[in-house]
């Protein structure tokens, strides 16, 4: 074997991978798809009746979201120039050519949505002014139609990505919006107008429940929307009819969270995502008979699923030990990235302990080989209404080669597990949070995989914030810890976060500003207790970061450097995260060379040769 190659880790970061395919109703061979083909997250186009293929984005910090435009003639991708996140939409001609600016009259912000339909198109922007949702008409300059002071995004909003089927209706004559005009952005109601006027047509409340929704009907002239609803505890489809105006839930007996992604052409069954415990499954659901029928797709995590216009289901897939693959409902790879595979990881474990309050948590974990008990890693994610699923990361296996055994809890406030224990954090965050990563990590330890000696804090974005409070409120617990992009200074933070980001702050505090709460703040704002940390930590920051602001970070990062404490900082020139495979391949190398030098039997990664790990 040759010995200079890279690291079965880094083999993994530079193994390409692929989004779904987006496509038009009306132009279904023209599809659009983000890949890191080029080394770099880049939109890509794809011809599936003639198999050309080609990249259309060459930009320095990378683009991820990308559609066809309702003819498929263009491709259309939302440009960030600096990693902010702020931007604008561009159009390219399919076939190449000079991009140019999408929508007139629509200023640089930050994306909450997009949608197409017949004669209409549709933005929804945030900047420091607000929220407000564009229309134009006819390839006019687009005209605003609503604006706000709290959170507003299309229907699906930003993170529907590709072509958008829940923001216009198919004949284009209605608009949805989620919106947080009653107060919280975590959860949202939702707001039918008419895409000329602005005029409100239908509205759709749950006081103290969410409402987002998911998909119109692909027949034209057929005003059904699939939204998600809560009134069960867990995420459930129903069908709001905007013509006849009644919500209709759906009777579907599945455990865990039921999401209606998609329809089928002729509106007669809808393509459902469960989730269930961190893994998802596929189903269709005949609205006639009420008949659920399993689709065959492997255990793990579906990102995303659509149906094609024969029928047929194209979804995005991994596992804990495999790469994400874009597979079709006979199990067959739909399409493939020009490029090496990854190397296989290991398999998450599913896990379940009590955290010590009569709550039953559930997470992953994942271990090297050989026995135990083993340094171990508690890596929280982000959100913190994310959760962690059985998924292909290329970090967590970084971890588990470099000899850790890695614990990801699905503590209150993530996603998946009812309304409930989601909203457990609001007005209360930092707090039950650490309950359960420590007892998560209590757990591993007397199971005999995790040594209490070797534990180290870990994650991003929220999971950056847990860490820098364990660091500091329970600092014998950690033999290190790592903070990426974390909220270090939680009041100063507020001011200089995208309008989106205060918004969903306000949503986790309760309708307040974080200075508006001194007593929380007192005790769950980490540099409060910067004074504290014993052990030595590594903090990641992007200078361009809307999320979890550079300045505040710093701050955080000089009090530790005012009495000498043992960090490290790193810095990287884009915002809350990396589009360059280059960049994080860096990051990963960083953090760990510096868990080597802090925990004793870790192997630093110049020693993780390919023929060494084999």
């Amino acid at each position: 074997m040759d010995t200079n190659e890279p690291p079965r880790w880094e083999a993994r970061y530079r193994a390409p991978t692929l989004q779904l395919p987006e496509w038009s109703p009306e132009a279904p061979d023209r599809t659009v798809y983000a890949s890191t083909e080029s080394g770099v997250w880049q939109v890509h186009c794809w011809d599936v009746r003639t198999g050309v293929r080609r990249q259309v984005s060459d930009h320095p910090v990378g683009v991820i979201a990308g559609a066809p435009s309702l003819d498929g003639s263009f491709v259309l991708y939302w440009r960030d120039e600096t990693g902010s996140e702020a931007g604008q939409w561009i159009r390219e001609p399919f076939e190449g050519g000079d991009p140019s600016p999408l929508l007139q009259g629509v200023p640089i912000g930050w994306n909450q949505g997009f949608a197409q339909a017949p004669g209409v198109v549709a933005a929804a922007i945030s900047d420091h002014d607000g929220f407000a949702i564009y229309s134009s008409i006819d390839g006019e300059p687009a005209k605003e139609l609503v604006r706000s002071t709290e959170g507003m995004s299309l229907g699906g909003g930003e993170v529907a990505g590709g072509f958008n089927r829940a923001g216009l209706s198919s004949d284009g004559s209605l608009l949805c919006l989620e919106h947080a005009e009653h107060g919280d952005l975590i959860r949202p109601a939702l707001r039918v107008i008419d895409p000329r006027t602005g005029a409100t047509v239908a509205e759709q409340w749950d006081r103290g429940m969410a409402l987002h929704a998911t998909a119109w009907s692909p027949v034209a002239g057929d005003h059904r929307l699939v939204v998600a609803h809560e009134r069960e505890g867990d995420e459930r489809p129903a069908i709001w009819d905007l013509d006849g105006g009644e919500r209709v839930p759906l009777r579907i007996e599945l455990e865990g969270v039921v999401d209606a992604v998609d329809w089928w052409p002729d509106a007669r069954s809808l393509l459902l995502i469960n989730l269930f415990e961190g893994r998802d499954r596929l189903y269709r659901f005949d609205l006639e008979t009420g008949t659920l029928t399993p689709i065959q797709s492997p255990a793990g995590t579906i990102y995303a699923a659509r149906v094609r216009p024969d029928g047929q289901v194209w979804f995005r897939h991994s596992q804990g030990e495999r790469a994400t693959r874009i597979l079709d409902d006979s199990g067959a790879e739909v399409l493939t990235a020009e490029g090496p595979e990854a190397p296989p990881g290991r398999p998450f474990e599913s896990w379940h302990f009590d955290n010590g309050e009569g709550d039953r948590v559930h997470g992953f974990y994942v271990t090297p080989e050989g026995e135990g008990p083993h340094p171990v890693m508690m890596f929280v994610h982000g959100g913190p209404t994310g959760l962690d699923t059985d998924r292909w990361s290329p970090e967590v296996q970084a971890y588990v080669d470099a000899g850790f055994a890695v614990g990801m809890v699905n503590y209150r406030g993530s996603t998946g597990y009812g309304r409930a224990w989601r909203d457990r954090l609001i007005g209360d965050i930092g707090g039950p949070e650490l309950v359960d990563v420590n007892a998560g990590l209590a757990d591993l330890v007397a199971r005999g995989i995790g040594d209490p000696a070797r534990a180290v804090i870990a994650g991003w974005s929220w999971g950056g914030y847990i860490t820098l409070l364990e660091l500091g409120k329970h600092p014998e617990l950690w033999r290190c810890g790592i903070a990426g992009v974390p909220v270090a200074d939680y009041v100063d933070s507020y001011d200089d976060m995208s309008p989106l980001l205060q918004a969903y702050d306000r949503a986790l505090l309760g309708g307040k500003e974080p200075k508006e709460l001194p007593d929380l703040m007192r005790e769950r704002n980490p540099i409060n207790f910067a004074d504290e940390v014993a052990a030595p930590v590594l903090i990641l920051i992007g200078r361009n970061d809307s999320r979890c602001p550079f300045g505040q970070a710093m701050r955080y990062v000089d009090k530790l450097a005012a009495r000498e404490h043992p960090h490290e900082v790193y810095v990287f020139e884009t915002g809350h995260g990396s589009f360059d495979v280059d960049e994080r391949i860096r990051q990963v190398e960083m953090i760990l060379g510096f868990l080597a030098r802090h925990v004793d039997g870790v192997r630093a990664p110049t020693a993780l040769s390919a023929t060494q790990a084999e």
